[in-house]
């Protein structure tokens, strides 16, 4: 989505119960909107089209799945030009402990968030991948020790007016 698109309460609810789930069929979703299923179907290919809904997923448990620990990594590169950042961030998003990754403004370039087995997988991943990257000058590493999930985007509240005092 390259500009902002007019969104009403209605595309709001409707954007709030499937961030919230994803997998609802049409006329549940139609059914919690308070709509008819076709115009429920309408809404949502429109905000497709528009850029607003830009795709599905499931969340998986890394728990679940062995990956009992998990990491956020600030990362200095340089130079930091867009060869750098963009042949980095190709690197990244090619490991399999990759969860995302942040290029961000401030103290690090970058905020790459692993899922590992543990913590001499995370000594792995550190040393002999990310250490032997030329252009990684520095980088901190913080264990997660919870994750909030997170919350459905919801419309802004524009902001209250001052009281006036007198």
């Amino acid at each position: 989505m390259t500009s902002s698109t007019e969104l009403d309460s209605v595309d709001w609810r409707i954007l709030e119960e499937l961030q919230n789930d994803a997998t609802l069929a049409n006329r549940t979703l139609a059914e919690r909107i308070g709509l008819a299923a076709s115009s429920c179907l309408q809404r949502v290919r429109r905000l497709r089209e528009q850029g607003v809904i830009t795709g599905s997923h499931i969340d998986v448990d890394p728990a679940a799945t062995g990956l009992t620990l998990e990491a956020v990594v600030s990362i200095n590169v340089r130079p930091h030009t867009r060869a750098v950042v963009e042949s980095f961030r190709e690197f990244v998003m090619a490991q399999p402990e990759t969860r995302s990754l942040l290029h961000v403004s401030g103290q690090a370039d970058f905020l790459l968030h692993l899922a590992v087995t543990d913590s001499a997988h995370l000594q792995s991943f550190l040393v002999d991948k990310l250490s032997a990257r030329t252009e990684v000058r520095h980088f901190t590493t913080s264990v997660v020790l919870e994750q909030v999930h997170t919350r459905a985007l919801t419309p802004p509240r524009a902001p209250r007016p001052a009281r006036r005092r007198g």
